[in-house]
């Protein structure tokens, strides 16, 4: 891969992570718009990376305060900042499970573009339908949240589904408030990412084949920054710009990926 190539990536990851928009469409689309070789699993893993160190980093503050009361609750302290810690443990569980159990399935369809292009559409509809009926001025996330959340959370290992559109839909539809959904669902990713870069790190450790580790370290720095900005802005212009603008695109991208590369499964 040469500069341009990783700079680019890098970018769109960074920026569709966070959005509602499904990184793994993007990350098939660009390089075939460009007539780039695919640029494989172990840069989308490197790119994952970057976007969980922006994430840790926007919320350090708050990620602080929950790890330290979700330990006191071992010593029989609890409070709403531990429930929201353990919420976060509970909402994670689902995503885990499947994975383990769905991992040859998922690699096998995870570029096909006529299932991306499906799964946008039809995710991006429900998006647009939950924040428009069911949205509420909820602030707050309880156990049954968790749960639902974190099951919507296991859908997304449908490639195309967006998991941070499946998770801000989801708490949309249980009467949260954007900035609450948002909130959680970016809360959410942090052991996800986590879980699903170690799981293949592992693998590429392992593998005899060479890692081109540089071009990793590069690609998951640059999509660090773009995925920092990027939470950043969105946060601050969510309840300005609601979700229609992300729905459209997504609605847009879909027919995009089936008139680009033909209906075919």
């Amino acid at each position: 891969m040469d500069f341009i190539q990783i700079l680019v990536l890098a970018i769109v990851q960074g920026l569709t992570e966070f959005l509602p928009i499904s990184s793994s469409a993007h990350l098939i689309l660009v390089p075939e718009l460009f007539g780039w070789p695919d640029q494989g699993v172990a840069f989308d893993v490197a790119v994952h990376i970057g976007t969980l160190a922006a994430v840790l980093l926007y919320f350090r503050d708050e990620l602080r305060g929950l790890i330290v009361s979700g330990l006191r609750v071992f010593a029989g302290h609890w409070n709403e900042e531990a429930k929201l810690a353990w919420c976060v443990v509970v909402g994670t569980v689902p995503v885990v499970i499947f994975g383990l159990l769905c991992k040859d399935w998922i690699s096998g369809y995870a570029r096909h573009a006529t299932l991306l292009a499906c799964t946008s559409i039809f995710f991006g509809i429900l998006l647009g339908v939950a924040d428009r009926f069911g949205r509420g001025a909820r602030a707050t996330i309880g156990w049954k949240d968790a749960v639902l959340i974190g099951l919507a959370q296991a859908i997304a290992l449908i490639p195309g589904t967006s998991r941070s559109g499946i998770t801000i839909t989801a708490g949309l539809a249980l009467g949260m408030n954007r900035t609450t959904a948002a909130r959680f669902s970016f809360l959410l990713s942090i052991p996800t990412i986590l879980a699903s870069a170690t799981l293949i790190t592992r693998d590429l450790i392992v593998s005899p084949d060479p890692v081109a580790w540089r071009e990793l370290l590069l690609g998951a720095v640059i999509s660090g920054v773009s995925a920092y900005l990027c939470i950043r802005f969105f946060m601050q212009l969510l309840d300005r710009t609601g979700m229609m603008p992300y729905v459209l695109y997504r609605i847009a991208l879909g027919i995009f990926l089936l008139v680009w590369f033909g209906f075919s499964f």
